[in-house]
Parts: structure tokens; sequence; C-alpha cells
């Protein structure tokens, strides 16, 4: 049993609770009864569900959720008789919308009631005589109001099963009077509901003692189950213990009866007794309740662990029963515990010595039953074997943060261990000295002062050897144990935080199956991997991103049936949806055997929408074309429907994939189907990272949003319009240094070749030079100091196994910042000269040229010896160029937009910082007055673009600012 802290529970919160509990049951077994209608497990859980749900709403008098959780039991029971059969897709239909109107009305405030009733009153009618119309198919008679709110009986649930007691029930019965419906109290219903269903209990079970060659049948179990489940929702509702306790054994001890483990005819006195003290409760004042429950706290107890022993023992015949050692008896209204072996033992208090006026009871009973302490001891660890407590997201995550601290902390005592390691070893070496010193002063001539001083040496140096090293065995054990204890706590944490993926998919079989309806599809629905552990924070984010790709796979993916059996498909389509551990991560499969999509109509509507160019759609590969899927506005409906073609979906789930630090990718086949993959971590509290180091700190990146890592050979480094990029399985990818782009000191490290990380978005895709890979880490996400802000760059920080702080990349950020300094021309370029010496840094040219053909031109032949270059598009762009950076040389075309050369010429020759900076303008004008012109704003040189043909413009910067290095 959950032990559920109810104090801060109105009732309207405890009815939400249950309706929701209820409604998941529900919607299940509908689905499953559609598919086969004669399976009895599923009706008797569908007929409980809204047994339960008819009893809750009855506590918070909600008349229109009993009336509907009423008939639909009805229902039910009706199919178990084999009177209906739920056999129609629409009967099925009209049941599930009982359970959607009862969830709409379970949500509803205390305030709003009364509105929302009235409002929806006819919609309430019209749905009750369609679940009356399942009952009686030839007529369409809707049932009267006071045919259920008026019935008794049914409260908290029970049945309206007329009694015939027997003459020991009806004294107890008519010794409690009950006030009418209107005045009724929460206890009062607590009291009716004893009434009744003791009723129902004590006819059928002193009819099977008084007949016991008669047998029960698996109906009638049902029904005493069904009662006795009743009495125990009623005893927690009004928060009874020891009723609820009573109650509940007797429920469990007939269930064991139906499963046939246990026998009943032979010990049904033990019930009888429950049955006698759940109406003596009853009858309880509401003031002392409390304090009885304390009172005869021993006294239930052994009642409980009585009745609980039941479905373990074997059936015994008169005489053994005769001989048990332990009796348990009610007698005279009081309950005993009387031992055969020690008759002298003292009875516990009578159950009823603080009620003031005694019904009238029956004929003492003895019933024997044996009971060890042994099997009490059992029943209670059972008992808490399944307990649980309500622990806030908070608490839990602060358990977290303190259990991936006390990892780190264990992990520091194994360098500690290693350090006294090293200290052993230089203390032996003392002792070895030590040890040459004697030897070497054997036959000297010491005095006894100096012997005694080495002697007394010699012997402390072995006990600091002896001490040292039991202290380092004694560490490096205390090491692995306190190591392999933080471990197993975090790891215990961790678990705690997960849950099965079925918790988040449960609402999705009701979903697929109503949308099919309604686009007249036929579809099956598959759920695999419902026990994989998922994290509660992402299981909560999937819902919406799952929802949108499920509803695309009915109406975008599968045909209807006539489609389908037009190309040889089978009639039903299939969508799975599928969840497991794979490689570290959290693996997320959505995949139908619909019509796929047809990539050149996809790549006719990306035209159209203006995305790219014809051309440059035709270049693109059939992943390049998914990505546009995701894109937001983007949609390959032919028509917006209520259900697609707005444009909204896909891109809510590449949003959330991105937040939690996952990827999506689709895959299509077209006529054969298409699939969604979602790769997540298996936890946001800890994530699997690539430790690099960057101008000299360690940093994280997070390994789902990593594409590739990879060493890059200085030469392989290419330039285009002052990009650096490399070339990688025939994709350019834009090159950037990482401690530029986080605004850092540059280290250089020479190397052979550079280190690299592949990071990518919908839109661009960028290789990141760090200093150093230092390899894979799991880390555990602390959330930055909210005073901070959001910090550029960065998620959140981490402890690193020494305790030192690391900090985790926010990849999305990055990209964002690379983007911006790349648009404004801030990235400097990375050294292509590695190697161990230092090196000096290479003369720096600025091109200025409109033309890019002639850019690339200059370019390449001026880095091909040696130069450092970078390039501009237009005057204006080459003057502030000219002004934030430091260069060696300018090299300047005449006629660009915004400023010409001259123009240009003339403004660094008249700075009073940039007239030293020598310029070169390279023109396609030869006419001598050019030249001049060129020559007065103060240009070095004026050469033509022939020029490149020979060697006149290398001698001319040759001559201007040297060689290259």
């Amino acid at each position: 049993m959950a032990n559920h802290d109810m104090s801060n529970f109105s009732m309207l919160d405890l009815f939400r609770m249950e309706v929701e509990a209820q409604a998941t049951i529900l919607n299940d077994n509908l689905l499953a009864l559609e598919s086969n209608p004669n399976v009895s497990t599923e009706l008797e859980s569908l007929m409980r569900a809204s047994h339960s749900i008819k009893g809750a709403a009855r506590t918070v008098q909600l008349d229109a959720a009993v009336r509907i959780a009423h008939v639909m039991e009805d229902c039910f029971v009706a199919a178990q008789q084999g009177a209906i059969t739920i056999d129609l897709a629409d009967r099925v239909d009209v049941l599930l919308q009982g359970v959607d109107m009862i969830e709409r009305l379970s949500q509803l405030n205390e305030s709003e009631v009364g509105n929302w009733l009235a409002a929806n009153k006819e919609e309430i009618e019209s749905l009750i005589t369609a679940l009356c119309a399942i009952l009686t198919p030839n007529q369409e008679t809707p049932i009267e109001n006071d045919s259920v709110t008026r019935d008794t009986s049914h409260i908290f649930g029970s049945q309206s099963t007329q009694v015939s007691s027997s003459t020991e029930s009806a004294v107890e019965i008519q010794n409690l009077k009950l006030p009418d419906d209107e005045d009724f109290s929460m206890l009062d219903l607590f009291r009716q509901e004893v009434v009744s269903q003791s009723a129902i209990l004590k006819e059928s079970l002193l009819e099977r003692k008084n007949n016991p060659e008669i047998d029960y049948t698996r109906e009638q179990l049902e029904h005493l189950i069904k009662a006795a489940h009743t009495l125990s929702g009623a005893s927690r509702i009004v928060q009874i213990d020891a009723a609820f306790r009573v109650s509940h054994a007797i429920e469990h001890y007939f269930i064991a009866a139906k499963e046939g483990k246990s026998p009943v005819g032979s010990h049904i006195d033990n019930c009888l007794e429950g049955i006698n003290v759940l109406l003596r409760i009853a009858q309880v004042p509401e003031t002392d309740i409390e304090n009885w429950s304390v009172q005869h706290q021993a006294e239930i107890e052994t009642l409980v662990a009585a009745i609980s022993t039941i479905p373990t023992q074997k059936t015994e015949d008169k005489e053994t029963r005769g001989k048990d050692n332990s009796k348990f008896k009610i007698q005279n209204s009081k309950l005993e515990v009387s031992s055969s072996s020690s008759p002298a033992s003292p009875a516990p208090p009578a159950l009823s010595s603080t009620i003031t006026s005694s019904p009238k009871t029956p004929a003492p009973t003895t019933t024997s039953t044996s009971i060890s302490p042994k099997d009490i001891a059992e029943i209670q660890k059972a008992k808490s074997a399944d307990r649980v407590v309500r622990v806030s997201a908070d608490n839990l995550n602060r358990i977290m943060g303190l259990a991936g601290e006390s990892l780190v902390e264990a992990n520091w005592l194994q360098p500690f261990a290693s350090s006294l390691l090293r200290l052993k070893k230089t203390q032996v070496e003392l002792s070895n000295l030590l040890e040459k010193l004697q030897e070497s002063l054997v036959g000297e001539n010491l005095n006894e002062r100096a012997a005694n001083s080495l002697s007394t040496s010699k012997v402390k140096a072995n006990e600091c050897r002896q001490i040292l090293s039991e202290r380092l065995n004694e560490l490096e054990l205390f090491a692995r144990r306190s190591g392999n204890l933080s471990d197993r706590l975090y790891r215990e944490v961790i678990a705690s935080n997960m849950r099965p993926f079925a918790d988040g998919a449960q609402g999705f079989p009701r979903m697929m199956r109503d949308l099919a309806r309604r686009l007249g599809k036929q579809v099956k629905f598959e759920i695999i991997g419902k026990s994989t552990p998922v994290d509660r924070d992402i299981l909560e984010k999937l819902e919406a991103p799952l929802t949108h790709i499920l509803r695309n796979s009915i109406d975008h993916g599968l045909e209807l049936p006539e489609e389908r059996l037009a190309v040889k498909k089978p009639p039903e389509g299939t969508v799975r949806l599928e969840a497991a551990h794979r490689a570290g991560m959290l693996s997320i499969t959505v995949s139908d055997d619909g019509r796929g999509i047809d990539l050149e109509r996809l790549r006719q509507k990306i035209v159209s929408k203006g995305m790219v160019s014809a051309d440059m759609a035709e270049q693109l590969t059939e992943p390049e074309l998914m990505e546009f899927l995701f894109l937001p506005g983007f949609s390959t409906a032919q028509a917006v429907t209520e259900v697609s073609g707005r444009g909204v979906g896909l891109d809510v789930v590449q949003s959330m994939v991105q937040e939690v630090g996952g990827i999506v990718r689709a895959v299509s086949q077209f006529g054969k189907g298409m699939s969604f993959h979602l790769q997540l971590p298996l936890t946001l509290s800890v994530i699997r990272t690539l430790l690099v180091e960057i101008s000299g700190e360690p940093y994280a990146f997070p390994l789902t949003r990593i594409d590739r890592i990879v060493m890059i050979h200085p030469a392989s480094i290419s330039v285009v319009e002052n990009r650096q990029y490399f070339v990688l399985d025939e994709h350019n990818i834009g090159l950037v240094a990482a401690h530029e782009v986080l605004e850092l000191e540059n280290y250089d490290v020479h190397s052979e070749e550079l280190p690299c990380i592949i990071i990518s978005d919908r839109l661009s895709r960028y290789g990141l030079v760090v200093d150093k890979f230092l390899g894979e880490r799991d880390l555990v996400v602390k959330p930055l100091v909210p005073c901070l802000g959001k910090v550029p760059d960065i998620s959140a920080v981490a402890l690193m196994d020494d305790g030192s702080p690391v900090l985790i990349v926010d990849v999305e950020d990055l990209l964002r910042s690379i983007d911006k300094l790349l648009n404004v021309g801030l990235i400097n370029k990375i050294n292509k000269i590695t190697g161990s010496g230092i090196t000096k840094p290479r003369k720096r040219i600025l091109v200025v040229d409109d033309s890019i053909t002639v850019r690339e031109m200059e370019r390449q032949l001026l880095e091909n010896n040696g130069y450092e270059v970078e390039v501009t598009v237009d005057g204006m762009d080459g003057w502030n160029a000219v002004r934030t950076n430091s260069y060696d040389l300018v090299l300047s075309d005449i006629d660009m937009p915004r400023m010409n050369g001259l123009e240009l010429t003339s403004r660094i020759k008249n700075h009073p910082n940039l007239k030293s900076v020598p310029v070169i303008i390279v023109s396609y004008k030869d006419r001598p007055e050019d030249r001049i012109r060129g020559l007065e704003v103060g240009a070095n040189y004026y050469l033509t673009k022939s020029s490149f043909q020979d060697n006149s413009l290398i001698n001319a910067v040759i001559d201007l600012i040297g060689e290259s290095l």
C-alpha cells in the first residue's frame, strides 16, 4: 500500500487524482476491448475503474460524473454477464466520450462547477442518452436523474443490489441510524457505506458457512471483492486507517481465493470478525475516532495479520484446527488473543471499551488461525516493501547534486592515497640510506653518542615505514569502499529520477485511434520499449513533439485503405513508437509504412517558397532536403485542415530536441514509409561530454551536440572570401578558433595537426579548433547562479574529479556567436604553420576588390608566397578593416561601390596613424592619366591586372614590405 500525505489535498484534489488514475485504465482497456470484445480481464478492469470514479464523484457530490460513471459501469457489468457486447467502434466511441467528459469535469474549479454544468447540460444529457443506448440498443431513453442521485446504495460506488440480510446482520444494521441524504457528512456517508457493504458481505459469507458443500463461483467472488474494495476506498477517503486496513485485508483475501491461492470455506470466520469490527468502528463518534484508533492499534494489527495470513495457508480438517496453538476470538464485543498453551496470557483491551452504546451482537464465534511472530514480521515486511513517499522535484535535484559532490569527494581520496604511496617510496629510500651509512661506518671509531643516534635513527625509520605501510593500506581500502558507496548512491539517485517510457505514452493509443477514425484510416499502433527508463524532465518535454510526429504519421504518412489496397499494401497501416537505450543515449523512433516523402515534390516546394534557388535545390542531398521539414512554417500538406497544413509541428520537435541537447533526423523511402529518429541524453541531470582545453582551461561539449571530432592538417585549410574552411566528406566546413569565439587569450599550441570539433544546427556547420582533446566524461549538471543571467555561450557548470569547476558549452548559443562574428568580419585566421619552434608572425596584406575572381587570384598569389591575406568586398569595407586591424600593405582596385580605390588610398594617406601603410593600386585602367591620379593620392605602386601573369605584383610587394617572413 502506498502511503501518501493527504493533509494538503482537498476532496476535489483527491477526486482529480482518482479520475486521472482510473481514466488511464479506462482508455487502455477500451482500446484493447475494441479489438477483442470478449476478454473478461479487460471488462473487469473497466468495471472496477468506473466503479471507483462513481464513488469518488459521490464524495464530492458531482452528480453529472456519478451518472456518467454509473451508466458506464452498468455497460461493463452487462458485457461481463453476456447481455451485450462492446464490439462496435461506435459503442467504444461513446464510452470514450464518457471518459473524456469525466476528465473535463474533474478539471473544474469548485467555483466554476455550477456555471459549467448549466452551460453544458445538453451535452451531458445527450452523452448519457447515448450510453444508455448501449445497454438498450432498441430504445434511447435517458437515465432519470433520481434513479442515480437518490440511490443511496451507490454511495462510494456500491452496487445497487437489494440484499435480503440475515437476522444476525439485520440486528446490527438496525442499530445504525442514518440521516437523510441532504444532511450527510463525510462520516455519515462512510457509515452508510459500511452498512450496505457489510450486509452484502455477511449475507454471502454466512450462507457459505451454513452450506460448506457449496463453493463460490467466480462471479460471486468478484462481487465480494467489489464490496470489500468499496469499503477500503470509503475508509481511505475519510482517513480512518484502522477501517482501511481491515477492509483492505478482506479484499485481498477474496482476491487470493479467486486466483485459487487459498480455499475460502474453512476460513470464513476471520472475515466475519473483520466485518463486525468495521460495523463497530462505524459507531465511534467523529471526535473519538483518533483516540479510539490509538487505543486499539495493537488489536487491529493482530486482526489484520490474521486475515492477511489466510491466503498462504493450506486447507485443514476440523480436528487439526481444533488443536491450533493460537486462537483468534471476538467474544462479547471483545477482541482477544488466547493461547491454549498459555492460558494465563493477558487479553488485550476490549474493542468496544470506548463505545457508549454497543448494539446487540450475535452469538460468539471462534476461529482457529495459526499466527507466529515470524508470520507477522513477514507481513509487516511485505507491507513496507512497496511504501512510497512524495518528494518534490527540487528536493530530488538537490539530492542529486549532493550525490554528485559525494562522488567527486570520493574520487579525491585515490590521488591522496597515491601521494602517500610516493611518500612511502621516499621513506624506504631514507631507510636504505641509513643502512648504507651504518655499513660505511663499520670499523670507524664512533663515540657512544653517535653510535646510539645512528642506531636509534634506523629503528625510527623502520617504525615509520611500518606505520606508513599500515595506514596506506587502510586508506586505500577506505578509498575503494568510499568510491564504491558514492557510486552506488549516485546511481540510485539517478535511477530515482527515471520513469518508464510508458508513463509518457499513455495518451497516445487513444489519440491515434480517434484520429484514425476521424480521417477514415485503419491504423495498428505499436509501442515498443514501454519499460525503458527515461528522465522525468525529458519525458514531460517529449509529449508535444511526439504528438506532432504521430499525428503527421497518420495524416501525411498513412494512405486511405483503398489507396493501400491499390498499391498492394494491407488496408491497415502500422505506426510504431519505439524507445530504447543505445550507445549511452535515449533513442526514440517513430515509423510508419505509409507513402513516405516524394523528394522531387519536396524539392519543388522548397523552391516555390523561395528558400533556395532551383540550381541549388538540385544539388541538395536527401538529408539536406529533410532538414527543411523542421523549419518553422514549412508544411508539405496540400491543404490546411484541422489536423495539419498550418506549418506548425516539426519545428516544435526540433526546438525541444535541441533544448535538451539532442538531435533529430528524418528518413524516408518513397512509397514504403517514413521514420523519425530522436537521439536524446539519458538524463538532463548527468550528461556525457567531451572535455577539451581552450586557452589553458577545460571546457565541456555535450556529446549529443557534436557531429564529429577530427584532426586537421594545416595544409588542408583553404580560404574563400576571407573565411577559412576545409573539406570533409565532400562538404566545405567553415573553420574558426574556439578561443576567438569565447573571447579568450590565444595560447599558441604547436602541433602537426589541429584538434577540431564539428558542430552544426539546421542552417550552419562549423569546425571549432581547440587546443587539445582531454577525453569523454560524465558530468553532473549544476545550473549557473540565477543572478548571473544568461552567460553567453555557456549553459551550466559541473565539477571535475579533483573538485575544480568546468563550464559546459551552450552549442546553440555558440553557433549564433560564430555567425555574428563572421558576418562582421571579426574572426582572425587560424595560423597554418605548425612545429615545435617559435614562429615569427607573417606579414599581413589587405586585398580590396569587388570582383571575387580578382580577390581570389590575388589572395592565392600572395599566400603562395607566404603572406597572410585578408579580403574585403569594397572600399568602405576596406576602410573599416584597415582602421580596426593592423596590415603591412593594402592592395586596392579603383572602381568599387560605396567607396572607390582612389578615395580609400587618400583616406589612408591622410590618416595620422595609417599614412605609413604602403598602398598598391591594381586596376584594369592603363591610361597615363589614371596612373597619375593614383600616384597623386598617395599610392606607392600603380599596376595593371596583367601583372598577375608575371612577377610584377610580387616584386612590388617585396620592394615595399620585404619577404613574407
